[in-house]
């Protein structure tokens, strides 16, 4: 099973709820833990895997043959992103703009473009017992993630025999990159916070989700009586199921910033987020866990 933690915006607790997830799982079966939030991976500051190999992601990038150019500048009418512009003597590419679609290369007349490998990130792999860590990490100035995340979920092990469960931290946000980070889940937890900010990216994410035709649940991280019906309300109208709520409590927070699993030291919460990963496996998505 393919599960994604995905938020509307920053700063929900969407790391805490896929690491303390992993986690879990880990201590009964062998589990796998995408960290696709490429621009900024921290799952390992939880997890504290141990990083054995790293493989380097690389975008073809056109290169053009000045003696074979004759300027007649299809390259820069093809290209989508505008990553060439043609010049009555030269031609040039932008490179950070290129998205490595080879339309260029493919209908240049004179066949002066050819393409050559850019490394704009790397994969780390690691382990730590039943666990293995997968994190994308993103080039400081590149400015597409996309195909760090795709490269990271090319590691994904279940393709052929669905031998490990997986989770997928994903970036905040409903962009290309939390898109392609989803995709393929059989199921997505939405973590949120009880404010209005909250809710609005929330429901963003919701129609994301629901677009991709994902079945997805909500967990409320900092929740407090006085506020969660505001989240609540919404969930209910919406016919989404709240999973999980994990309170606003000044114990988790200072768990957190210094990074120790919450799971690791308060036993009621590795039950529940156990609890809740094999609720997801089993299908009965309609239940509410308090710890």
């Amino acid at each position: 099973m393919i599960v994604s933690v995905a938020s509307g915006k920053g700063g929900t607790g969407k790391t805490l709820v896929a690491t303390s997830l992993a986690l879990a799982v880990s201590e009964r079966a062998s589990v796998q833990i995408l960290d696709c939030d490429v621009e900024e991976p921290n799952a390992n500051l939880f997890v504290h895997a141990s990083i054995e190999r790293a493989e380097p992601v690389h975008v073809p990038t056109p290169r053009i043959d000045a003696d074979r150019c004759n300027y007649c500048g299809r390259c820069a009418e093809v290209c989508a992103y505008h990553a060439i512009a043609s010049l009555p003597s030269k031609v040039i590419v932008f490179p950070e703009l290129c998205h490595g679609c080879g339309a260029c290369s493919y209908l240049c007349p004179e066949s002066a473009i050819v393409e050559a490998n850019r490394q704009v990130g790397v994969v780390e792999i690691g382990y730590r017992k039943n666990l293995e860590l997968v994190q994308g990490r993103l080039n400081t100035g590149e400015p597409m993630s996309t195909p760090v995340i795709r490269k990271a979920k090319m590691y994904i092990d279940d393709q052929i025999d669905n031998q490990r469960d997986v989770i997928i931290d994903v970036a905040p946000g409903t962009s290309c990159p939390v898109v392609e980070a989803v995709q393929g889940s059989d199921y997505t937890i939405l973590v949120t916070e009880p404010t209005p900010f909250g809710l609005n990216d929330l429901s963003l994410a919701v129609e994301m989700i629901r677009y991709l035709n994902i079945p997805c649940g909500v967990v409320i991280n900092r929740s407090s009586p006085s506020r969660d019906s505001l989240i609540e309300k919404y969930c209910r109208e919406s016919e989404i199921p709240v999973l999980l709520k994990i309170p606003f409590d000044r114990d988790i927070a200072t768990l957190y910033s210094k990074g120790i699993p919450l799971v690791e030291v308060k036993m009621r919460w590795h039950d529940a987020f156990l609890d809740l990963f094999y609720t997801l496996k089993k299908g009965r998505l309609h239940a509410t866990y308090n710890a």
